[in-house]
């Protein structure tokens, strides 16, 4: 998976509140002629991604599947803080939940 995420991107993601206290992220990486969704938890770990032709068609997707751009939402920015640490690749105890369908419409 990728991990390479670029402080810019990771400073203005798209989130998910999933449950009390816990926010899916994912951030949107060019990667050769696709855009990559990148998809980690509250601590970095990188658990899923999932390509798109193109970037309209990637955020059409995350807010359609309940993602909202960070920045765009103050009232979630005075109470959820972004995550912060080293990417890394971490294993969602339900697996790849987006590139599955399973989560993902």
């Amino acid at each position: 998976m990728f991990t390479k995420i670029l402080k810019e991107l990771a400073d203005d993601p798209f989130f998910k509140i999933v449950e009390c206290l816990q926010q899916n992220w994912a951030v949107l990486v060019e990667k050769n002629d696709s855009i990559l969704v990148i998809f980690y938890g509250d601590t970095c770990g990188v658990f899923d991604e999932i390509a798109f032709d193109n970037r309209k068609e990637a955020e059409t997707a995350l807010q359609r599947n309940g993602f909202t751009k960070y920045l765009e939402d103050p009232k979630a920015q005075g109470f959820i803080g972004l995550p912060r640490g080293e990417f890394h690749e971490q294993e969602h105890p339900n697996g790849r939940i987006y590139s599955s369908g399973r989560f993902w419409v």
